[in-house]
């Protein structure tokens, strides 16, 4: 594996951070409302139109057909620059249903679908996880109806991720009635105005409705919106999910490094009780110093998985090692972030942008479900990975 970055390389890094330095939206995200999704509809509109839209998707379905290793200096360049990613309304449609659909969509789904996610027109949400079936996704029950070129959907999904504001949904329904676990599935676009669907948010404890529970009422869907074969469904979602859990948080993985750096400058600032600065507390340095130590493993685990994903075409299980790190290493971040700040760290308003660490910790905890839930990334590394018996 040559990580060495050659000359196109660091000409894609300056120009990268060139256009940043000018087009960073200077005016915060709002912290949640259909605000907030109109302003990741307009940032992403933006890095469409100037070029920067699709950095590592193919040219021929409208990406700009990089190299993983350059995919990574983007992600560097938007955490440098504190730009707007995929942690918000366009998260799922970019890093979920596009690859998904390049991977396994017809040339009609493509064609349609993969400009409109580009340029930020049409916001995806996840219809994989219910009430009774979360991270046991294999026995899910919501249930779909073949009825000539339609299929009829009823029952529910839950953990919809700003399903409230989505344009399309990634569904995963049972088609056959008789099948039990991973048989018989079907992966679907929902298009979310079809009569049937309702919609309804879920405020959490970051004061949004980023979470959403969705009702289907013999809501009908075209058989042409199957992603792959009917009952075939959970190959298609195992690439959803091995994009999701692998490159889709590259994001994370780069910007936690510098999330790192900030709270090191930070503990040269902020004072304890006895008065003493943060950074000259032993316990408290060692972990600083620790944290940095796996920020900067993760940035190497992200290039590796990188390289392997550019040779196969698609992330492998590795993808649940490196989220499982990730999750582990945020949240202890959090935590000794909240050491340093004492009492101040508890206010949070649901305001971002005011309360960032704050607001940072209790995301933490919404990464460790999910994406997949910490346990169940351990399963999959010690299964797929580890070669280990199954657990019983």
């Amino acid at each position: 594996m040559d990580l060495t970055y050659s000359d196109a390389d660091r000409a894609f890094r300056e120009k990268a951070r060139g256009w940043l330095s000018t087009n960073v939206p200077t005016t915060p995200r709002p912290a949640h409302g259909a605000a907030a999704a109109q302003f990741d509809r307009d940032w992403q509109r933006k890095q469409y139109e100037h070029g920067w839209a699709g950095v590592a998707w193919p040219k021929d379905f409208g990406g700009l057909g990089l190299s993983g290793l350059q995919q990574v200096i983007w992600y560097e360049e938007l955490a440098r620059a504190r730009a707007p990613h995929y942690i918000n309304t366009t998260y799922i449609a970019l890093m979920h249903a596009g690859p998904t659909l390049i991977a396994r969509g017809t040339d009609e789904q493509k064609a349609f679908h993969l400009p409109k996610i580009l340029s930020g027109e049409a916001l995806w949400c996840q219809g994989f996880s219910e009430p009774n079936a979360g991270s046991d996704l294999a026995s899910l029950k919501t249930r779909g109806v073949v009825d000539g070129d339609a299929i009829a959907v009823t029952g529910s999904k839950m953990w919809t991720t700003d399903a409230v504001y989505a344009d399309y949904q990634e569904l995963l329904i049972r088609t056959d009635p008789g099948s039990e676990r991973h048989k018989g599935l079907t992966w679907l676009i929902a298009d979310m105005k079809t009569p049937g669907i309702e919609v309804k948010p879920i405020r959490t404890m970051l004061m949004d409705e980023h979470v959403n529970l969705v009702f289907y009422d013999e809501a009908r869907f075209p058989v042409s919106n199957v992603v792959g074969q009917i009952n075939k469904g959970w190959s298609t979602a195992l690439s959803t999910l091995s994009f999701e859990r692998g490159l889709g948080f590259i994001g994370d993985q780069l910007d936690l490094y510098e999330r790192v750096c900030r709270a090191i400058d930070l503990a040269g600032k902020v004072r304890l009780e006895n008065g003493q600065r943060a950074i000259e507390d032993a316990g408290i340095a060692q972990k600083l110093a620790g944290l940095k130590a796996d920020a900067l493993a993760i940035r190497a685990m992200t290039l590796a998985h990188i390289t392997e994903s550019d040779r196969t075409g698609e992330p492998g299980p590795k993808g649940s090692l490196m989220k499982l790190t990730v999750t582990a290493t945020h949240k202890a971040l959090s935590e000794t972030v909240g050491d340093m700040l004492g009492w101040d760290f508890l206010e949070f308003d649901g305001d971002r942008a005011s309360h960032p660490w704050t607001y940072d910790y209790l995301w933490s905890w919404v990464f460790s479900i999910s994406g997949g839930t910490s346990e169940i990334q351990r399963e999959i590394t010690a299964d797929r990975l580890l070669d280990l018996p199954r657990a019983r």
